[in-house]
């Protein structure tokens, strides 16, 4: 079977496609595969089936002509393409109908983001995106795009502005930092439980910072890991925290987490970033390790007035929270990170 992006481009090329150009010869409009679901970002498999997956297509055309086309498709589409139903309920919509989305390019982008990524974006609604809600923007394929318009929004929500980078990528480092000692503290009094859970969580921020240090957008929990360890150079430091992940000491576990920020350090100084001469050094006079000051080093090479005025440490909302309720509604989103900068000024 056909996988969800080849599925949605031959269903628009064989019947989306005509249709339109028969009603509407010389319509403006994008065609493409975007939103939610494992196809968007190529991940789909058989067991991707069991639900909205199907005959999904996102069309965006004139403000002034959504509601025409979307009542055009509703009557005009065949009843099935491929021996697959045109008309299906989801998860989020249960009652049958197609699932051909049709909106604008600022209305489908405002729905994911929250903001309007038409226009140049401030630092706080760059830090209200997550990782996912770009991708549903910006991974999946277009098929036509006779504006450009589609392609323009797209080339801008690429990555952040640079000295934004750089404070989040400071962000992550210090959220290692901050944790990194108490590997060995608990696990020297024999809570290797709440040992394994801080390595845990100093894997998940180093798996985030590796997305920062490619450039890519990282996506949520469920496909997390399976594009990290795709990930081109950055991708090097998942065998040492999967060692870290399963070590049965605390201290096999504290030495595989250094190997991996010493891997990750590295692609940062061959990016061009700053980096310190010691990733990991003695945390004081205990015999855990610590964090050299590469969340300082980073700061201090961001040249923008406004963004070395961000409370350091904060960051993105996703470097915030995991809450599933907060980072799947942009509404809160952009709301929890304005306070939080906010708050913290």
């Amino acid at each position: 079977m056909l996988s969800g992006n080849d599925l949605a481009r031959a269903y628009y090329g064989d019947v989306v496609g005509p249709l339109l150009a028969e009603q509407w010869p010389h319509l403006s409009h994008a065609a493409a595969r975007l939103g939610s679901g494992s196809d968007v970002l190529g991940l789909d498999d058989d067991m991707s089936r069991d639900h909205d997956w199907g005959l999904r297509l996102t069309l965006l055309v004139e403000a002034d002509a959504v509601t025409a086309v979307r009542d055009y498709l509703a009557a005009a589409l065949p009843s099935e393409y491929r021996g697959l139903p045109t008309r299906f309920g989801t998860t989020w919509h249960p009652d049958t109908a197609h699932q051909v989305e049709v909106a604008s390019v600022a209305d489908f982008a405002f729905s994911r983001l929250g903001v309007d990524a038409t226009r140049t974006l401030s630092r706080i609604e760059w830090l209200s995106l997550t990782g996912q809600a770009v991708l549903e923007v910006t991974a999946g394929p277009v098929f036509v795009d006779t504006t450009g318009e589609l392609t323009l929004l797209r080339e801008r929500l690429s990555w952040y502005p640079d000295d934004l980078w750089r404070y989040l990528l400071a962000t992550d480092w210090a959220r290692i930092g901050q944790e990194l000692p108490f590997v060995g503290r608990t696990g020297s009094r024999g809570d290797d439980v709440g040992s394994r859970l801080i390595a845990g969580r100093i894997a998940h921020a180093a798996m985030h910072l590796a997305f920062l240090l490619e450039r890519r957008w990282p996506p949520y929990s469920k496909w997390l890991g399976s594009l990290f360890t795709a990930l081109p150079q950055a991708g090097a430091a998942a065998p040492a925290l999967n060692r870290a992940l399963t070590a049965e000491t605390w201290q096999e576990r504290e030495a595989a987490l250094s190997e991996a920020l010493s891997v990750l350090h590295d692609l940062q100084r061959s990016i061009g970033l700053p980096g310190v001469d010691r990733v990991v050094a003695p945390f004081y006079d205990r015999p855990f390790l610590g964090l050299g000051q590469v969340p300082e080093a980073v700061l201090d090479s961001i040249t923008d007035p406004a963004v070395r005025a961000l409370p350091a440490g904060v960051g993105s909302i996703e470097q915030v929270s995991d809450n599933v309720d907060v980072l799947t509604s942009p509404e809160r989103r952009l709301a929890m990170i304005t306070a939080l900068i906010f708050r913290a000024d």
